[in-house]
């Protein structure tokens, strides 16, 4: 019942048990502050399995510096807070609206929503969050205050989830900058079948912890 777009439904309320029912189905809210919630399915939806995670050769390079620690779940409102505030090119105004971040944290206390953050001594300089459901993981938004930080957590993350047996992430709508990690354009039916059976399998709920993590 969506249209061209994905605009599947206007209204209802942002408590966690509908968000937490819209994702089982394959729909997520995303709106800004002037409108009423707005509830998407995208058609095709980005899509990146946690087995064909590219990484080119100058991130690898990157990486292999060990430029920043990588931590996960030890800031979560901060990460989301830093995902709304961060200057975008390409976007006059966040999605992230004040009642997104309040169900987002809530979902985060329920063991749902996770993070992965990067350090660069005491300063958090890139992040990204998302929502976890059996073997599927929803991806939110991320930031990147300094070279390749967010780059460097995305990929720690995609490889923490795969070695954890979530196999599905769902990056919602295109971007090149997905792409390039792997990420192709799946018809919706194929996700929504894909997504069942993710959801078969238990959710890896509660505080995550990166096995190299000191904090």
């Amino acid at each position: 019942m969506a249209d061209e777009g994905g605009l599947l439904a206007v209204g209802g309320d942002l408590r966690p048990e509908r968000l937490l029912l819209a994702y089982s189905e394959g729909i997520f809210p995303w709106y800004s502050k002037e409108l009423p919630i707005l509830w998407h399915s995208p058609d095709p939806r980005l899509v990146l399995m946690s087995d064909e995670l590219r990484v080119n050769r100058s991130l690898r390079k990157a990486m292999n510096k060990q430029p920043y620690e990588i931590r996960f779940d030890t800031e979560f409102p901060r990460v989301i807070e830093t995902c709304a505030e961060i200057f975008r090119p390409d976007q006059f105004d966040t999605w992230i609206t004040d009642d997104m971040k309040a169900v987002y944290c809530k979902l985060h206390e329920l063991g749902f929503a996770h993070c992965a953050e990067a350090w660069d001594g005491d300063e958090l300089v890139g992040g990204l969050y998302g929502v976890s459901l059996g073997a599927a993981f929803f991806g939110e938004s991320m930031f990147a205050r300094t070279d390749n930080a967010s780059k460097i957590a995305f990929v720690t993350l995609v490889r923490q989830l795969h070695d954890w047996g979530i196999h599905l992430i769902d990056c919602q709508v295109h971007t090149d900058h997905l792409e390039r990690f792997g990420a192709t354009q799946w018809p919706r039916s194929r996700f929504l079948n894909a997504l069942e059976q993710a959801l078969d399998q238990p959710t890896r709920r509660g505080k995550w912890q990166h096995p190299d993590q000191t904090d």
